[in-house]
């Protein structure tokens, strides 16, 4: 299969060779000139020089039909702007626009500016906050003096997941810490003392936000004017990051600021605080001082060997309403978490919007407030080959399709690896989000994050060959696979997926695939789950098809529930999300059937699920709820057999899941799982 692969990358990479030849041939770099011709030997400096040069040959009919190539030369271009992309600068489907660096050559582009003017703290009461032992390490650098001037908001987030990460200090490319209490690990809330009484899915807690705290460090935080707090405050998987109002050393009490968090707080959740200048006290932490413009740092390495850059630009590169467009083989870096007022296109490092066969390719994108790529509108985009990590919130989100008419986005990530992301926004900001209508997630790697990995929304989504593993580890009841609360999101193929790894906090459970609050349907078929909690997870859902997968090691591989029967009523919401889509005409009424007579059909009950053919070995075969029982198809599972697998279960890799030819499995219909072709495909 690889052999096949790889024959045809090299056609693909022949034909782009013969193309570009052909092409228009633009060149950039950090030393050129943009008066002069934009060759080889007389490159241009900026981007928008090349890019105009591209619009003044389509308007004068002088574009060869191979389109044209842009060739970056190496270095690092800090953007003072964004770099936009229109429908004028589209090309074909024979001569596409491409913009790639240099082969050979690291191209770097960066939302950044390094900062330059640092002086030692001598101020007496800047030190005298300070712990003694960080008083010797401490520098300022004043950001005004730089022309840096726009920080940011120091609030409490509206909701869960959705708190703005600002400007953000990195060395040597790696994000630095805000200086936060404890360094390490959270700190228990001791006591809930809010005077309103609050009861949210069987557990009791308070309205308001004011919480006690069993530590004397609390004395350190008074008069700190920007104290903020992250914490899991009700459930374990709705973090929120809000202001600290006041501070009562005599009582231990910390009150926090409105809007309060959506389901209270309660007992024995956790928090951490931070953006404190008294708690600046080891190596890697910063505090900006908003008022004076002066960021403090404790530097990790010597600041005139090393390098110091401050995130400004909330985007780095924009496409509107473009088709037949490519980015290849850059670096992209260092974009700020700041809010922008554009309709959503804000806060990623390339935002791509209504537009047509647009490729993201073999880039490396870091260090982001939030998210690496949007995409959402338009149709055929691609985001291939990428390597994505620290960001603040999620790595790539393809929204596309139509779903009153279920024509398909058709857009892709494919190959990429997608790695420790959530660390601003730790819940809801997967690695891969999936919207709207036929968008494909495949061959990705993700690993490394406290949430969860995929979401998925809307229809006709296909997960397939990706592996994932340590994720959701800063959560419980979250999923690796998540969607959830809706009749109408139909079509999903969830197969030949490797997840392993995935325990939750503390390893105190979470979900695989996590169909939530009655989800209704999806096909999850030849995956590999590997030491996960709740590795197949029906949450009262209808119309779910379970089939032909291998459970190891899983507690437990099934979980089948019928809450909207019991303890939880969805019906409302559910019945107006069914409302809204034109489910009784074609080709809805042709593509989902079931949706006809749903509502005369015990809508509250999981009907339609079928269980077949799965293997479990060790752990736990299933948690099937009495009441959901009766409805549910369960047939023809292999459990407590020895599947016999092909290699020692401990030599590490996939690979070791293979199963012999003279296997139990196949006496009950299993088909081969291709593990061969899961994962990332190195030869690409």
């Amino acid at each position: 299969m690889r052999s096949f692969v790889a024959f045809g990358v090299i056609l693909v990479w022949l034909r782009l060779m013969t193309c570009t030849q052909a092409a228009l041939q633009v060149y950039v770099a950090t030393n050129g000139n943009d008066k002069g011709p934009g060759s080889a030997e007389a490159p241009f400096r900026a981007l928008e020089r090349a890019r105009d040069e591209i619009r003044r040959r389509k308007a004068a009919g002088d574009l060869p039909g191979d389109g044209a190539v842009v060739t970056l030369r190496g270095g690092i271009y800090e953007l003072e702007r964004t770099f936009d992309l229109s429908a004028k600068d589209s090309g074909t489907l024979a001569g596409p626009i491409v913009y790639r660096a240099n082969p050979g050559e690291q191209v770097h582009f960066s939302g950044g500016k390094l900062l330059t003017n640092w002086h030692k703290v001598t101020d007496p009461k800047v030190l005298e906050r300070l712990d003694p032992a960080a008083r010797a390490h401490m520098w300022a650098s004043d950001l005004p003096a730089q022309g840096i001037t726009n920080f940011g908001s120091v609030k409490s987030a509206p909701s869960w997941g959705e708190s703005e990460a600002g400007l953000e200090l990195f060395f040597n490319d790696k994000p630095m810490t805000i200086a936060r209490w404890p360094n390490d690990g959270t700190i228990t809330i001791s006591a809930a003392l809010g005077p309103t009484t609050h009861q949210e899915g069987g557990l009791n807690g308070q309205v308001e936000g004011i919480i006690a705290v069993q530590s004397d460090r609390i004395k350190r935080w008074v008069g700190e004017p920007d104290m903020m707090a992250d914490g899991y405050w009700f459930f374990d998987w709705a973090e929120q990051r809000q202001r600290v109002e006041s501070v009562d050393p005599s009582k231990g009490v910390l009150t926090l600021s409105k809007p309060y968090h959506g389901y209270g707080y309660r007992k024995g959740q956790w928090f951490y605080v931070y953006n404190l200048l008294s708690e600046l006290d080891q190596p890697g932490e910063w505090y900006l001082d908003r008022g004076k413009g002066l960021l403090y740092s404790w530097p990790p390495a010597p600041l005139d060997s090393n390098k110091a850059m401050i995130s400004i630009l909330p985007r780095l590169i924009s496409i509107q309403g473009a088709a037949h467009v490519r980015l290849e083989g850059f670096t992209l870096e260092a974009v700020s978490g700041m809010a922008g007022t554009d309709g959503g296109l804000r806060n990623a490092a390339i935002a791509i919007h209504d537009s047509t066969n647009v490729t993201v390719a073999d880039c490396e994108i870091r260090n982001c407030g939030s998210w690496a790529i949007i995409i959402r509108g338009g149709s055929h985009d691609r985001v291939a080959g990428c390597d994505i990590y620290q960001t603040g919130d999620g790595g790539v989100l393809l929204e596309g399709g139509d779903r009153q008419t279920l024509a398909p986005g058709k857009h892709e990530v494919e190959n990429c690896h997608i790695h420790h992301f959530g660390r601003w926004n730790s819940v809801y900001q997967p690695a891969v989000r999936l919207r709207g209508v036929g968008n494909r997630a495949a061959h990705n790697l993700i690993h490394d994050s406290p949430h969860m990995a995929m979401d998925f929304g809307g229809n006709d989504h296909v997960i397939e060959y990706n592996e994932i593993h340590h994720v959701v580890e800063d959560s419980n009841d979250a999923g690796a696979i998540y969607t959830g609360r809706d009749w109408t999101m139909r079509g999903h193929v969830i197969r030949y997926n490797y997840l392993h790894d995935i325990r939750g906090r503390h390893q105190s459970g979470c979900m695989g695939v996590y169909l939530d609050d009655c989800f209704s349907s999806a096909t999850l078929f030849g995956n590999i789950f590997v030491r996960v909690s709740s590795a197949a997870f029906i949450g009262g859902g209808r119309d779910c098809i379970v089939v032909n997968n291998l459970f190891v090691d899983c507690q437990p591989a099934l979980h089948v529930d019928a809450r909207c029967l019991s303890w939880e009523d969805m019906q409302p919401d559910l019945r107006q999300k069914l409302q809204q889509m034109p489910y009784q005409a074609p080709p809805w009424s042709v593509r989902y059937p079931q949706l006809q007579s749903l509502l005369s059909d015990q809508p509250r009950a999981p009907k339609g699920n079928l269980i077949a053919t799965n293997v479990c070995w060790r752990g736990k075969w299933a948690d099937i709820d009495n009441d959901a029982a009766p409805f549910l198809s369960v047939t023809n599972n292999l459990t407590e057999v020895n599947p016999g697998f092909s290699s020692d279960e401990h030599s590490g890799g996939i690979g070791q899941f293979e199963l012999t030819t003279n296997s139990p499995v196949w006496k009950i219909g299993f088909q081969r799982i291709p593990i061969e072709i899961i994962g990332m495909e190195r030869s690409r």
